[in-house]
């Protein structure tokens, strides 16, 4: 297994080999680093898979992975099962990420309030003209159940932060299963919203500034600076979760993965450094 070659002894001339999943939003950033890595030390093998943050999680309460990809943090049901299963996951934060709210570029809108947003996600704002744009229906686009970004905007935005709220998304809401979808839908459809992490987001598609609750009048639009100096809400760590206290080859990797050099790949990819920012 993996997770065992991982910390095992090798011979110099034996390949290490990594097994890393998890989030979507990470993939991109992840087989940078790995495929950077390797031209480092070319003797170590990285696998690295998307399949959400859920997908990652599991796979680290089944002990099938050296390194978990999460855009939210560990479920305490999650946390539970690890260590049922006899484990001591370990979390890493690795960057930060703005989720961009992004419309087609032909909508006039150009920005919304928090409440508006959840507003529309509830399913309670339905037309664009309620929040002056044009007479169209708003057709809103999600990631599906299984992926942390879904989940964070849900209990940030949908939810407005409130613990207490059970709210879900609108029952009309298009679940799709990657962000590159969502950045497709709303290029092709004038009337679509989506939400998708900073670095997948292009210029094909229009984000737009979002306020806070405590400011509704001030307009953020989701930038690398904005999300380092607190302004624009909507923005979150990124994770990596080992099965244990990381060893031998996955410890050097993530020692890596916080080093400079490997942050600057961060920004080049349009998320947020934690390390030299």
């Amino acid at each position: 297994m993996a997770g065992s070659n991982a910390s095992t002894p090798q011979t110099p001339t034996q390949s290490k080999y990594i097994d890393n999943k998890g989030s979507d939003t990470i993939v991109n950033l992840a087989l940078a680093w790995a495929e950077r890595y390797q031209t480092i030390r070319p003797d170590v093998q990285i696998s690295v898979t998307g399949g959400g943050t859920g997908t990652g999680l599991t796979a680290l309460v089944n002990k099938s992975v050296d390194i978990a990809n999460a855009s939210r943090q560990i479920k305490p049901e999650e946390l539970d099962a690890a260590q049922k299963a006899g484990l001591n996951p370990q979390e890493f934060i690795i960057a930060r990420d703005a989720i961009a709210v992004i419309v087609n570029p032909e909508n006039p809108v150009q920005h919304l309030t928090l409440t508006q947003l959840s507003a529309i996600y509830r399913g309670e704002i339905t037309n664009w003209k309620e929040v002056g744009g044009e007479d169209r229906p708003i057709v809103k686009l999600s990631r599906e159940t299984n992926s942390g970004t879904h989940v964070f905007f849900l209990e940030t935005v949908v939810r407005l932060g409130n613990k207490e709220d059970k709210t879900i998304f609108s029952a009309d809401t298009l679940l799709l299963p990657s962000s590159e979808g969502i950045i497709s839908e709303v290029r092709e459809n004038p009337n679509a919203i989506g939400y998708d992490g900073l670095g997948y987001v292009t210029s094909e598609v229009k984000m737009l500034a979002v306020s806070s609750l405590k400011t509704p009048d001030v307009f953020v639009i989701p930038s690398a600076a904005t999300v380092a100096d607190g302004s624009y809400m909507i923005s979150r760590n990124l994770y990596m979760y080992t099965p244990d206290v990381p060893t031998g080859e996955v410890k050097a990797y993530l020692d890596w993965i916080l080093s400079p050099e490997a942050q600057q790949i961060v920004k080049d990819l349009g998320f947020v450094p934690i390390v030299g920012n």
